[in-house]
């Protein structure tokens, strides 16, 4: 809820609000309580009818080489979810899941192999967050790429990303947050307009329309042409460039002619391109382009004027990795 929605529940003014919200989203309060500056009915009212989301941690797993740890969490109906937290220079970033599952089935993705159990809320959402941050403080980045379509779940989304971002609260810039998509076309232009100046990453992973659409079922829908128009009309309207996502496999969309196609789509755009060597799956027949064909792909880019980077690979030794969560327990965890 916002601060003015518990104002209004508890029937008092806006500053009471603000306060109880201070409580649960900045010094993420687990009880009413724990907030001890708050009248003694007012807390007991809270208590008699409401709850402030608190998840189980079952497992984490670590691996030592890079720090990523990831994490399984017992949301409420017993739903399981995945979430990973990933070391970096400028501090610590949450991977965090906006659904458990995923309906759209995309060919080299773990997680919509079980297709989609339901939307989590905007506060398990947060609380996956907040469940890592008091193991790991120096969280200072979310980015929405667990399991899940954050655009397909965009009430939740958009509030997430206000309720974490409210000056009363965690206050995390919006600019830290980052929020992906397989290409939901009308969802881009709805974000665009909620003016949330976010990251937009978006998976691209192929030039072209006949090569998408067999990697990813969504294409079919939505165009690229449609696709690439939206992701243009956000970057207008927000001024932040946007994210392609691009994963890299032998023999399907890692050649240099292709990599000349996706110049010319995004060429003169606000646009930055991400190469990811595919995460091998066991269930997955495809198999990752080579570091020499990445390399190049990636050159071919940079030289027609499309910046281009190769994604530091993260997690992949306890399954943590883009595109290898899944929403159920498995031998990649520790107590």
């Amino acid at each position: 809820m916002t601060s003015d929605e518990i104002a209004e529940l508890i029937g008092d003014k806006p500053y009471r609000g603000k306060q109880i919200f201070r409580w649960i989203h900045g010094r993420q309060a687990e009880s009413f309580d724990a907030m001890t500056d708050l009248p003694k009915t007012i807390r007991e009212k809270l208590k008699l009818s409401h709850t402030i989301g608190s998840y189980a941690l079952k497992l984490r797993s670590v691996q030592s080489a890079d720090q990523t740890t990831k994490y399984l969490f017992q949301m409420d109906n017993n739903t399981i979810i995945e979430s990973v937290y990933m070391s970096y220079r400028f501090g610590g970033s949450v991977c965090a899941s906006t659904q458990a599952g995923c309906r759209l089935g995309c060919a080299f993705c773990a997680s919509g192999k079980s297709g989609l159990e339901r939307n989590l809320a905007p506060s398990e959402i947060c609380g996956q967050v907040y469940a890592i941050q008091r193991e790991k403080p120096r969280v200072g980045h979310v980015v929405l790429m667990g399991s899940g379509e954050p655009l397909d779940n965009y009430e939740s989304t958009v509030r997430f990303i206000k309720l974490i971002s409210d000056e009363n609260g965690q206050r995390m810039s919006r600019r830290s947050i980052t929020v992906s998509t397989c290409g939901l076309t009308p969802r881009i232009i709805n974000l665009a307009d909620e003016m949330l100046p976010v990251t937009l990453a978006v998976s691209l992973h192929a030039p072209d329309d006949a090569a998408r659409e067999r990697l990813m079922p969504v294409a079919r829908v939505f165009p690229m042409r449609e696709l690439l128009r939206a992701c243009e009309y956000y970057a207008d309207k927000t001024g932040r460039q946007v994210t392609y996502e691009y994963t890299m496999i032998k023999g399907v969309n890692d050649s240099l002619s292709q990599a000349k196609e996706l110049a010319a789509r995004l060429k003169g755009t606000l646009s930055h391109v991400n190469l990811i060597r595919l995460n091998e799956l066991e269930d997955l027949d495809w198999n990752a382009s080579s570091e020499e064909t990445i390399r190049r792909f990636a050159d071919t880019l940079n030289g027609c004027g499309v910046k281009t980077t190769v994604r530091r690979a993260l997690g992949g030794g306890i399954s943590a990795a883009c595109g290898q969560l899944r929403n159920h327990h498995n031998n990649t965890y520790s107590r």
